[in-house]
């Protein structure tokens, strides 16, 4: 009878911990290269995760490199094989804290969030400070935001030969419902 009454003890503590943290696992992450008058250079990955403390406001999100789909395969050949190198650095991450943050205050009216951490990417990591809109929906807390990044601020370098028709300034957008 006391090992079941332990047993209970520790299940009913995992799981009133796990409620602490709200998750997705189908976030999208969008990024997008491109210079006008040139082929779309625009990656989207659908199946992100991102992890929210709503007590503390601690938030990560994780993409895996080969989840990024573009319009082309031979883009997304190049992408994976020439520029990110998803073969030595398969994903990137980001752990942060989004400042003044209070899930109870939270309506359908999205509210504007900065949220500041550090972002992981092709092996280098960077303080980043992000606008983010984030609102509460019948779904969950809906977090999206939209920022740039500079692609040499991460190693990742643009071959001279399309540094005309790819832009170093990458436009970062994600979208997260966390239930």
């Amino acid at each position: 009878m006391r090992k079941i009454f332990i047993a209970a003890t520790l299940l009913l503590g995992t799981v009133s911990f796990a409620q602490d943290k709200m998750i997705t696992k189908t976030g999208k992450i969008t990024f997008e290269a491109s210079v006008p008058a040139f082929e779309e250079v625009k990656g989207k990955n659908d199946g992100a995760t991102c992890v929210l403390n709503p007590k503390t406001g601690e938030i990560a999100s994780l993409a895996l490199i080969k989840g990024f789909r573009f319009k082309l395969a031979l883009m997304e050949e190049h992408f994976n094989e020439n520029y990110a190198e998803s073969g030595t650095y398969p994903k990137s991450t980001f752990k942060g804290k989004i400042e003044n943050f209070d899930a109870a205050t939270l309506t359908a009216t999205a509210k504007d969030y900065t949220i500041k951490g550090k972002l992981e990417l092709h092996g280098k990591t960077k303080d980043i400070s992000v606008p983010a809109k984030i609102r509460k929906t019948d779904s969950g807390i809906e977090i999206i935001s939209n920022f740039y990044v500079n692609a040499d601020d991460y190693g990742i370098a643009i071959p001279s030969v399309v540094k005309s028709k790819v832009s170093n300034k990458v436009n970062v957008k994600t979208e997260f419902t966390v239930k």
